[in-house]
Order: structure tokens, then sequence, then C-alpha cells
């Protein structure tokens, strides 16, 4: 079954994935969606999520770049990484603390230069104001502590090449997602908070050339009709002891708990603990199975 996904260049989550394929090699078709609503050969696969990137395999939907790391590595471990344990705590860290350090940092000096129409979309999405001000005077301290999560890296690295040993891993996929950001977005910002940095520099070198794997291009609609040819892949069993209390076949609203609170509403399909299944039936498309994330995601019992 193809790997479609659904993504935007400029993404930093995106990156983290499409560096994966990089590593496994793995052959995968790309979607570009816009990096702002409206959404139109998205929001109907997800149900209302809208954050990129989307993995979509056939009728199986997966949102947010940790559940995807964990299929693709069910589906082509990579070398090195000793357990998904660890690895999702390195995952939450770039994607928490790190990637709060980037934002400020990037936009403290981009901010000027942001369309009114991006602004407006991610204050919807975060539920907050998108200050540019704020962030310009943020930007000085936290560039100190961003030099401090990259300093992390260059320690970490130690003699080896990668976080992950000989070999690149998912840890070092979640690591290069927000140094790629800022060297793509602001060069000499990058150079000038990773002086000395001797290690850190190398492997973004080595990491640069692992490229994405096989992309091809293809377009929405070609992705709905992915979807509506198929029917999901057989789930993995429920966890009947999992905290949430709920069947298979029960109603469930899933839900991010940082931005993006778009709730998700459908059937219960399988609760485990490193993921949740919903089902959706859907006029167009026929059945669909999205795939969230625990840590990170709500799950409440009934509808929207």
């Amino acid at each position: 079954m193809d790997l479609i996904l659904h993504h935007y260049d400029a993404s930093p989550f995106s990156e983290k994935v499409r560096i994966v394929f990089g590593m496994t090699g793995q052959a995968w078709s790309s979607v570009i969606t816009p990096n702002m609503m409206p959404k139109p050969d998205l929001t109907p696969l997800t149900g209302g999520y809208r954050r990129a990137p989307v993995l979509q395999i056939g009728a199986d939907i997966y949102c947010d770049s940790m559940v995807i790391l964990d299929e693709l590595q069910r589906r082509a471990p990579l070398p090195g990484d000793r357990g998904l344990a660890g690895l999702r705590g390195i995952g939450l860290w770039a994607d928490r603390l790190f990637f709060q350090a980037t934002v400020p940092v990037i936009f403290g000096e981009l901010g000027h230069l942001t369309p009114k129409a991006f602004i407006a979309d991610r204050e919807k999405l975060s539920g907050r104001p998108f200050d540019v001000e704020a962030m310009a005077q943020a930007a000085g301290p936290m560039q100190i502590q961003w030099r401090g999560h990259a300093a992390w890296i260059d320690h970490a690295l130690g003699d080896s090449p990668f976080l992950a040993g000989e070999a690149p891993g998912l840890a070092d996929a979640s690591a290069w997602m927000n140094i790629w950001w800022l060297k793509s977005a602001l060069p000499e910002t990058y150079d000038r908070l990773t002086a000395g940095l001797d290690r850190l520099e190398a492997w973004r070198r080595r990491m640069a050339g692992i490229g994405h794997g096989a992309r091809t291009e293809i377009t929405g609609t070609q992705a709905l009709e992915a979807a509506r040819s198929v029917r999901p892949a057989d789930p993995p069993s429920h966890d009947p002891n999992d905290a949430l209390g709920l069947s298979p076949g029960d109603p469930v609203v899933v839900m991010a708990d940082d931005y993006g609170r778009d709730p998700i509403s459908g059937t219960l399909v399988a609760a485990r603990h490193s993921r949740l299944i919903l089902a959706r039936e859907t006029p167009d498309l026929g059945r669909l199975h999205l795939h969230f994330p625990r840590v990170g995601y709500i799950a409440v019992p009934g509808k929207t």
C-alpha cells in the first residue's frame, strides 16, 4: 500500500517525517496541502484535523508526526533504535520545548514579513494572539535557550556520527527538525547560535545529505480516491484495561492538548497504550480509520 504524505515543504514537523523516508529509502507520494485553512483535500480524510503532516496509507489516516513515526518504525525499523519509549521522549522534547524556542527566534526576525492571513490562521489554530512584537522581544532570551538545546545534541553525539550510533535513527529525525528549520529560515542566525558546536554542524551536514527517499507528487484528488477504493487495514487488538474505559464501537472524541484543538469524533476501533484508533463513516469516502497518539492528545467519551 502506497505511503501518502500530506504536507508542505516549509513544515518542520513534515521534515521530520521526510527525513525518515530518506533514512529508510522508502518510496512515497507527496500531496502538498496549504499551510493554512481551507484544506479541501485533507480535512475530508481527517474529520477536521488540520495540522501537517498527515500520513495516509489507503483508508488509514495517521494524524501527528509522533504516531506517523511510530507506524513507519513498525513497518521499516531503523537500526540503532533500541525501544520506542525513550525515542518518544526525545520526540516530545523536540516537538515542544525545542520547537517553542525556535518559533520566537524565527518569527522574532521574520514576523514583520508574515502575511496577515497566515497570522489570523495561526491565531485560530492556537487560540491565542500571534503577537509578532512579543516574539521580537522574546527572540533574544530564546536564542540563548535555543543554543542550549542545540548544545545538548552536540554533547549527545560524542564520537558517534549520529545520535542513534553509526546509522541515523528516529532520535536523529526528531532532533533534526528544529535544526533544519532555523538553518533554512535564518542561516546567519543559525551559524551564530551554533558557533563552536562542531559535532553538531558535522552531524547537520550528514543529515542534510540523507535526502527524502523516492518522492513522487500526486494530487489531493488522487489521494482521496486512494482512500475511497479500499477498506482500512485490520487494526491491533483493543486493550480492555485502557484507562479510557470504552469498548470498540463506543462514540469517542479526540483532540490535541496544546494547539489545533479541533475535536474529531468517531467510534472507537481500538485503544492502545501508544495510539488510539477511531472510525469515521463518510458518505463520499466510506470507512476511514484515524490514528492518534495517546500522549499529547485528549480522548473523551461521546460525540461533538
